[in-house]
């Protein structure tokens, strides 16, 4: 009997159409190949659904999404709907899937391909390969926001006027539960767990530095140890490669995992997997913004969004032979030299004879021809 899985599609915003697209081709191809059924529904979230319905996440899409074995999503967002209320802008559908679905831990994971060494902005990077576990669905992106008039003065005299507030609030359990995945994921790997917060100053800085040491006495045999994020963020620029796992809090996790998309030579080659408890579906994504400067112009790498779909194979449906493929596909196209202009960079002048610039469609059209 076929294997089939429920896939929801969500194209997204800016370039999501078009990396959102070349991952569902990648996806449908490699079935193919290997005898399962993806049963593929499109669903509008983010700006999108906005012009459609006037709402960033439509119940019928969650609803979905709740139904779905696994969500594709594309990136959301873009300038043509920043001046809409906080409450109804196209990151709340984003924010609204990983609450309504419940997803607490977001797996980012970041390697510098051997086929990509020249592409990293690092002199001497080494051998990266990290994995930051963050935090979703806590933290400031959640807790009490707004806005209020002041009467207060600031020491010259100044009226203080409008003031705007954000809340970063963290439970016990929420906490516990996203560092026993990183001990978990540690431990599958190089048994190296970097616990990354900003103690020396937040509350709830501290109370994920008492759980991660309480826990440590269930998983001595991992490393753990601590840095503060702004040290962090220094640590992997000067010595990305001695990473292994970080688990950290929603937003340190959001901004470092940028940064590492930097160090490794893209944000377009980096994926994630949003995932709960067991049994639960998944949310499978670029870390990519919608790039709405590149939109419908062809040029976007669609690596992201196609190794999210290796991610959501091996990880989530259990297809590791079809992910495998897809990954050993995508470092194939890489090494016989296909760019897109985002990785388009060159080590010295010798190099540029064996580097192909492409489209997105071109380099989609490439992997597909290297699946085995």
């Amino acid at each position: 009997m076929t294997r089939s899985y429920n896939i929801v599609s969500i194209p997204g915003d800016g370039i999501g159409p078009e990396t959102n697209g070349a991952a569902v081709r990648v996806l449908e191809a490699v079935a193919a190949k290997y005898g399962f059924e993806p049963r593929i529904t499109e669903y509008k979230a983010g700006g999108s659904a906005i012009d459609a319905y006037g709402i960033p996440l439509p119940g019928e899409t969650l609803q979905a999404a709740l139904d779905s074995d696994a969500v594709l999503l594309g990136a959301v967002g873009g300038p043509r709907w920043d001046m809409i209320e906080a409450e109804r802008r196209p990151e709340q559908a984003i924010l609204g899937l990983r609450q309504g679905m419940h997803l607490y831990a977001n797996l980012r994971p970041a390697t510098l391909m051997k086929e990509l060494g020249n592409v990293s902005p690092l002199k001497d990077p080494g051998k990266i390969d990290l994995l930051i576990v963050r935090e979703l669905t806590g933290g400031i992106y959640f807790g009490k926001q707004g806005l209020y008039k002041s009467t207060e003065k600031l020491f010259d005299g100044t009226r203080k006027g409008t003031v705007a507030f954000d809340t970063e609030t963290y439970s016990e359990a929420e906490i516990e539960r996203i560092l026993r995945r990183g001990f978990e994921f540690a431990g599958k790997r190089r048994k190296k767990l970097t616990v990354v917060d900003k103690a020396n100053v937040l509350a709830t800085s501290r109370l994920w530095r008492k759980i991660a040491k309480d826990l440590a006495e269930e998983y001595k045999d991992i490393e753990l140890d601590f840095l503060y994020v702004d040290n962090c963020s220094m640590q992997l620029v000067s010595r990305p490669a001695s990473f292994d796992v970080i688990v950290t809090s929603n937003m340190f996790g959001d901004i470092l995992s940028d940064l590492a998309g930097q160090i490794t030579g893209s944000v377009g080659l980096l994926p994630s997997a949003s995932l709960g408890n067991p049994g639960m579906p998944g949310l499978f994504e670029p870390i990519h913004g919608s790039a709405p400067d590149i939109a419908g112009q062809n040029k976007a790498n669609p690596i992201a969004s196609i190794l999210s779909v290796q991610l959501m194979l091996k990880l989530h449906l259990g297809e590791k032979d079809a992910a495998d493929s897809i990954l050993e596909a995508v470092r194939k196209t890489l090494a016989d030299g296909a760019r897109t202009p985002d990785i388009a960079v060159h080590g010295d002048e010798e190099d540029k004879s064996s580097i192909t610039l492409v489209t997105t469609e071109e380099m989609t059209d490439r992997i597909v021809a290297n699946l085995e």
